[in-house]
């Protein structure tokens, strides 16, 4: 760096007001610099009004002029997107820290207490935003407000299926207890609970059955509100909408099924932007993590850094891709390298194939370029 530039950089820090904060349910720890001093308060969780009172009164106590520029950051968690709304609302420039981007001491023990933390995110903001170290943590990407309410039927429906299943294993449990193995959920469970008999010919104790008919309208509930679901899942593809159209784009190649068209809709293509295939593979946690000191070298697997759902959908997707689109390129190429192996090879094959599909359908959806050798439905 010239003297020149320095001495920008420098007058940039004195004249830019930095804010960190460490948030919590009971306390937000503000911490306030401009590269020189610090300045730590505590206020009550969500308390904006106060939070806007202690910048303004930052900037006198670092005597800053009143229409400093202020650049803030906090770690994304629990509190989800609205406070970076907010704060950009007011005109500060934001950040959203990935908490696991965040360096730590090595050491078998060391201190945490919410004034180091606090102290901690704002060396590294004026570090990242100053001095140009993109490494010190990693940006969080927010969405739009239209973008993340894209995002709830599909995760909606993904917690609805997890309930009604733990629900019908639970019912299920009980009654494979007893020695019921012929369990059905259907049709009126009241008067099915009425014709089980156990190996001795009774029939359920009264406690077991008022519990099991309990555990059935809890079951009968979630069923209803994932029927309530898929018709919306219906109004939502016929609408006019950027995330409909791309759905139907993705919908158009054969083994894609509308489950996965609308989890990469809404969570890959629909609003997030890529500047190159790396940083596909990266998003969804499918590249590779090798470890080398010296003459040492080995890989840990995948690095599952990324988005869970796509990850998880991804490899499911692998395997339809397979049976629905056997004379694809990508398909020969797996059954080349993968098919005559072993389960393992075949299942770190797999993880390959997804990621190879993500950025195939990242350029078919932002290019429009189909994937070599697969085949439309109709």
């Amino acid at each position: 760096m010239t003297m020149q530039a320095a001495q920008i950089k420098s007058y940039e820090v004195n004249t830019t007001l930095y804010m960190a904060m460490e948030l919590s349910n009971s306390k937000w720890k503000l911490g306030f610099g401009n590269g020189t001093k610090i300045r730590r308060k505590s206020i009550d969780a969500r308390d904006r009004q106060r939070c806007l009172e202690e910048v303004a009164l930052a900037k006198v106590k670092l005597k800053l002029p009143a229409d400093a520029p202020v650049v803030c950051c906090f770690e994304a968690g629990r509190d989800g997107h609205w406070i970076y709304r907010w704060l950009e609302s007011e005109g500060f420039e934001v950040m959203e820290i990935d908490s696991s981007s965040i360096e730590t001491a090595r050491g078998r023990k060391h201190v945490k207490t919410d004034r180091i933390d606090v102290e901690k995110l704002l060396d590294l903001l004026i570090r990242f935003h100053c001095f140009g170290l993109r490494k010190a943590f990693r940006v969080v990407r927010v969405p739009s407000v239209a973008a993340e309410a894209g995002q709830r039927l599909h995760r909606e429906d993904e917690y609805l299926i997890r309930q009604r299943t733990r629900i019908s294993n639970r019912i299920k449990g009980l009654l494979i207890a007893q020695g019921v193995d012929d369990v059905s959920l259907q049709g009126d469970f009241a008067s099915y609970l009425e014709r089980v008999r156990l190996w001795n010919g009774k029939g359920l104790t009264a406690q077991l059955k008022t519990e099991l008919v309990r555990m059935h309208a809890q079951y009968t509930v979630f069923n209803d509100q994932l029927k309530a679901l898929a018709k919306s899942y219906i109004e939502e593809l016929a609408a006019d909408t950027p995330l409909a159209e791309m759905r139907r784009c993705l919908e158009t190649l054969k083994s894609m099924g509308p489950k996965t068209s609308r989890i990469l809709s809404a969570e890959v293509f629909g609003w997030r932007s890529f500047n190159n295939t790396k940083q596909v593979g990266a998003f969804a946690g499918l590249t590779p993590t090798p470890s080398q000191s010296g003459d040492s070298d080995t890989e840990q697997g995948i690095s599952k850094a990324g988005n869970r759902r796509v990850r998880r959908v991804m490899i499911e997707f692998a395997w339809l891709w397979l049976r629905w689109q056997p004379d694809s390129e990508l398909s020969r190429w797996f059954n080349y390298r993968f098919a005559n192996g072993g389960k393992r090879q075949r299942r770190i094959g797999i993880v390959a194939l997804a990621r190879k599909l993500l950025i195939a359908l990242w350029r078919y959806v932002e290019h429009g370029v189909i994937p070599q050798g697969a085949l439309l439905k109709g």
